[in-house]
């Protein structure tokens, strides 16, 4: 009898990455995550967090969007879609950025990978988007990049991912790949050999931590995986991501960031370099943005007492909502309640005194400055 795969909410399959088979043996609890059946946790969120923080943890994040990008005039052409500065970019390095609307809200956040020219001097680029947003993402860059100069291929189903990271995590994926991980800088990249076969490796993540993605084919993604767990790396499913992410008050996208959202609203400011480009979608509003100052800032909020702030929970101050939570966790390291939150710029300054309701009552909290956690160098 032939398995069929569950279904969304809007009734269409769920996707399954090519390490689905490897979570299930590992007794992975899954879960829908943008239209994917992916695994939530392992041996349970704390743990997995806590190995990220003191040793190595893994994830599978294939079900993110993967394109490449390669053409005489991909720097000219991306440059117009982003509010940051891609020409700095040397080969093997990469800027996380933000794609905009004409109203400056934020279409996706997502990394643009440079790796340089090929034989015929032509530009490639390699971009990472967020699940959810993969098909939006391509239409969006396929209406806008001229097809003409620029081939576009979309990776996202062919190639899978793997995220490791923690204090540890170089140190155990070093012993599978031929290439020195050592010398590469955060936000470094470069194509090497894993396993024996060829990946690209970039020294990125979303945690907070030290650490690499690694794409690559399929039957290497499972041999890798299996390759790090006898080594000792824990495996680590979403429920840790967001809990980690969110302890480095790292934005995620449909929550904290939408296409109602500029950047700079956002606390993404360092993403816009108006002085130093030429015009982008969006550009006027931000100018406008800058010029009159934000009415609405995301902040860092910590709860003054045992109760968790969730998404969606109204932020008060002196009994009138003024704003909305976003993210909200039990931090597994802190040990207290944290959370992301909008609230308006004059009630955006650290050690503010606020108020979330949850569930009918009003609980306590404080506006702290972000990240909550930060390594240490």
């Amino acid at each position: 009898m032939t398995q069929t795969n569950p279904v969304s909410s809007d009734h269409t399959p769920l996707s399954r990455t090519p390490l689905y088979e490897v979570s299930l043996e590992l007794n992975a609890r899954m879960t829908e995550f943008s239209g994917w059946e992916m695994p939530v946790q392992f041996s349970g969120i704390s743990r997995e967090h806590q190995a990220v923080r003191t040793t190595a943890g893994m994830f599978d994040i294939s079900h993110m969007g993967k394109f490449t990008l390669t053409g005489n005039q991909v720097l000219e052409q991306i440059q117009r879609l982003v509010p940051s500065d891609l020409s700095r970019l040397q080969p093997g390095q990469a800027q996380y950025t933000v794609l905009l609307n004409p109203q400056g809200g934020i279409i996706d956040d997502l990394i643009f990978y440079y790796q340089g020219l090929n034989a015929a001097g032509q530009e490639r680029w390699v971009v990472i988007v967020n699940a959810g947003t993969t098909q939006k993402d391509k239409t969006w860059l396929l209406e806008h990049l001229d097809l003409t100069a620029i081939e576009f291929q979309d990776l996202s189903k062919d190639k899978a991912l793997i995220a490791v990271q923690g204090p540890q995590a170089v140190a155990q994926l070093q012993e599978f790949v031929s290439e020195d991980l050592s010398g590469i800088k955060a936000f470094g990249h470069l194509e090497a050999t894993v396993l024996g076969h060829p990946g690209f490796l970039a020294r990125t993540g979303y945690t907070g931590e030290d650490g690499f993605e690694v794409m690559v084919d399929p039957a290497v993604a499972v041999a890798l995986w299996q390759s790090l767990l006898l080594a000792g790396v824990t495996p680590c499913g979403l429920g840790a991501r967001d809990t980690l992410r969110l302890e480095a008050a790292m934005c995620l996208y449909g929550q904290d960031i939408d296409d109602t959202t500029t950047p700079l609203e956002a606390g993404l400011g360092w993403l816009v370099h108006l002085d130093s480009k030429g015009e982008f979608i969006g550009r006027s509003v931000l100018e406008a943005q800058k010029q009159a100052g934000v009415q609405r800032r995301l902040v860092g909020i910590q709860m003054q007492g045992r109760n968790i702030a969730r998404h969606g929970y109204p932020v008060l101050h002196e009994g009138a909502v003024v704003g909305e939570v976003t993210s909200g966790t039990q931090s597994p390291l802190l040990g207290y309640a944290i959370a992301l939150a909008y609230v308006p710029t004059a009630l955006s300054k650290p050690e503010q005194i606020l108020d979330v309701e949850i569930r009918g009552k009003q609980y306590p909290a404080i506006v702290v400055k972000k990240p909550f956690y930060r390594r240490s160098p």
